[in-house]
Order: C-alpha cells, then structure tokens, then sequence
C-alpha cells in the first residue's frame, strides 16, 4: 500500500486559504501515485472553536464534494483527516473524519470520542461515540484522530475488530512532540500493527505544532519521520508483514482476559 502523508499549516478561522492549500496537496500527492491520501486534523478551520456555528463544514457537504469527486476522478483512496463539521438538524459541531474509496464513495465517517479539554473541545464539541474502522482491499484499517491517542484501549479495540493498519491525524504541539513520538512507536509495538501518525506543522495563536509526522511497522522501527515543514511525504508500506510479526510474538493469543 503507497500512502501520500500530507503535513501541512493550518490557518486557524480561514477556511478558504485551507480548502484551497488542500486542492493544491490533493494533485502535489497525486503526482506521486498513492493509493491512500491522508490529511491532518480540523484542516479546514483550525481550532477556531468559538466560531464553529459560522465556520464548521454545514453537513460536511464542501469535504464531501471535493475528496468525493477527487477520490473517483483519480482512482485513489482519501483519508480526509478531520474537519470542524456542523450537523444542520441538531446543530451538534463535531471532529470528524470522512475518509472515500476510489469510487468516491465515502466509506466512513468518524467522529472524534474523545475530546480534549486543554483545548476546550468539551466546551464546543460534541464526541463521537463508534468505532473508526474501515477496509482497503481486504484490509482493515482503523481510524483515530490526535488525542485518541492516548489511550489503549481504544488500539485493542480496534486490532479485535481486525485493523492490521491504524492511522491518526493530528493538531499534536510542540510542546508534548516527546509524547507523540513515544505513544505512535509504543501503539505500533503493542497492537502489532503499521502506526500512520499525520501531524500538522505551523503555529496557530502562539502555539507551535512540530509536524513530525511519522510511520512506524509493526516491529516499532521508524519507516518515515517528517520535519517541522509543509511536505508531501509518500512511502510503501508492506501490508504482510503485520502477520509475520504476530506469529513471530503472538500477544494476541496470549492475552489474559480471564484476569484483566
């Protein structure tokens, strides 16, 4: 599987600079003939939470229109990282992931379950409660978005449900890069599986974001790790070797529900 990261700055509150940054990402990726595109979080807005009622994606219907008609007309699959996205019924306002298969069919939609209070999304935001997993060619691929990372949990769900690849995309700062860094290589170890950790670089209202984004097998080596900058980063992943490693260490085998 060929995956196109696409690390980029985000304009907080501006989403037509945003839209237009990630057209011109879409075809700087495609030139490179991925077969998976995947963005950062909340491209479209930033954390411009306050002004989510005016500025969230209504219904999601700009995402849906431009990776929906990308997806088919290029034959590649988008992760759409995630949006500031407003549900006209309810009026709920959202984190969420849309991500479409080549066809431009949209194949999920997940909203971020856990909110991040230092960044005051409790107070605007509305949590997801399902599962973010999907299938790439008879391959499971779990879905998550920045602070999901934290917690374990959610991983082991995931891999039960059979991801064999588990994706993050993220607005993770400078400040706590040490944290990202461990916690995308110890999941990969842990569940045995590939980490795509997609990270956004930049800084928004005084807080600076390191990019770094990172691929990590499941051995837990480092395949690709970004630099602070706005890149397009592709990479071959071989998808088989997620089953080599868990015959070579079978944890999930081994694991002591009885007790635990």
């Amino acid at each position: 599987m060929k995956v196109a990261l696409v690390q980029m700055d985000v304009q907080i509150g501006e989403p037509e600079v945003n839209y237009r940054k990630v057209e011109r990402f879409l075809d700087e990726a495609m030139a490179q003939s991925p077969d998976v595109i995947i963005f950062p979080e909340m491209w479209n807005t930033g954390y411009a939470l306050e002004q989510g009622d005016a500025l969230a994606d209504a219904d999601g219907q700009r995402t849906r229109a431009l990776f929906s008609s990308y997806a088919k007309a290029h034959n590649v699959m988008i992760v759409g990282g995630s949006v500031l996205y407003k549900d006209s019924g309810s009026g709920d306002i959202t984190n969420t992931m849309l991500v479409f298969d080549r066809n431009g069919d949209e194949v999920l939609r997940y909203d971020k379950v856990h909110l991040f209070r230092l960044m005051d999304e409790d107070q605007y935001l509305k949590a997801g409660n399902s599962f973010g997993l999907f299938d790439y060619e008879g391959t499971g691929i779990g879905t998550m978005i920045c602070y999901d990372l934290r917690f374990p949990l959610l991983f082991r769900k995931l891999v039960s449900l059979g991801a064999k690849v588990i994706i993050n995309t993220a607005q993770w700062p400078t400040a706590r890069v040490d944290h990202w860094r461990t916690l995308v290589i110890s999941r990969a170890i842990e569940n045995q599986s590939y980490m795509i950790a997609v990270n956004r670089c930049g800084t928004s209202r005084e807080t600076a974001f390191p990019g770094n984004s990172l691929v990590i097998d499941p051995w837990g080596e480092v395949l690709l790790e970004g630099d602070g900058t706005e890149q397009v980063y592709v990479i071959d992943i071989d998808l088989a070797k997620v089953d080599e490693i868990r015959k070579r260490i079978p944890v999930f085998d081994d694991q002591r529900f009885d007790l635990y």
